[in-house]
């Protein structure tokens, strides 16, 4: 049997230690699990032409809009994101899911953010729709998207309309961010902007990132007394989720953290 992850580029993905240190601890010593460095572009041929062999996926950017045009069948929540992180192999063909909601509420869960009424994310990409939908499930009714660009914004603004999440859009430059947690879906090249906002004591930020770490946004919300959970969090729990989605069986925890612990 075999897995793998799509993205471009892909070579940086500690997805691959975790799904192998997963497959080891489960016993499936007759599955491997790559990495594929593939563009939106390369998603549907790609999957339409492979065996019965292949698995599943893990998704990342820039194809994870593509596998929701590739699958067969796709369950609501990529169907509401337009996203999807994972690819599975059924009966019906390619079903794509979407665990990055998961990772990212799991993460802020244990990081002792149980309930928030409050929020903001930074950024507007797939995953900041993601995080759009994580922040509603904790109870957020309010939610600021602060973006470089504010025409970027549409994907997640829709998402949180849907959802009844009331909403305002914000230029990124010069903001101040009021909210007590905030969820930065940033790539690096757009660091130095938000790691320049005004933080305080006080205040959580989810950064996404988890390459390299930490990042100067991680930095600078320290330094000013605030409490950052990193992304490598958002990582491990989103790939638990897609071990039990691509294997049926539950996912290995303790084997999983101690692979990514000693990396």
């Amino acid at each position: 049997m075999r897995a793998a992850v799509l993205g471009r580029p892909v070579t940086h993905s500690l997805s691959p230690l975790l799904h192998r240190a997963a497959y080891a601890a489960l016993g499936l010593t007759d599955w491997t699990y790559d990495a594929l460095d593939v563009g939106a572009e390369d998603v549907a041929p790609l999957v339409a032409g492979l065996g019965e062999e292949w698995r599943g996926f893990s998704v990342t950017m820039p194809c994870k809009q593509a596998a929701v045009q590739a699958a067969d069948v796709v369950e609501p929540l990529p169907r509401l994101l337009g996203a999807a992180n994972t690819l599975v192999r059924t009966d019906a063909g390619w079903r794509a899911e979407n665990t990055d909601v998961t990772g990212v509420g799991l993460a802020l869960q244990l990081a002792g953010v149980e309930q928030v009424e409050r929020a903001a994310i930074l950024g507007a990409g797939g995953t900041a729709a993601a995080a759009a939908v994580a922040l509603a499930s904790l109870g957020a009714v309010e939610v600021d998207v602060l973006v470089r660009d504010t025409a970027r914004a549409g994907e997640v603004v829709r998402v949180l309309d849907t959802l009844g999440v009331g909403n305002r859009v914000l230029p990124l430059a010069g903001a101040r961010v009021e909210a007590p947690l905030a969820v930065s879906t940033v790539p690096v090249a757009g660091q130095p902007a938000v790691a320049a906002l005004d933080w305080r004591a006080g205040q959580t930020v989810l950064d996404v990132l988890y390459a390299p770490w930490p990042t100067p946004l991680a930095d600078r919300v320290t330094d000013a007394g605030g409490t950052v959970v990193g992304g490598l969090e958002v990582l491990f729990w989103q790939a638990t989720a897609q071990v039990e989605l691509i294997t049926g069986q539950p996912a290995p925890l303790a084997a999983m953290r101690a692979a990514l612990d000693a990396r």
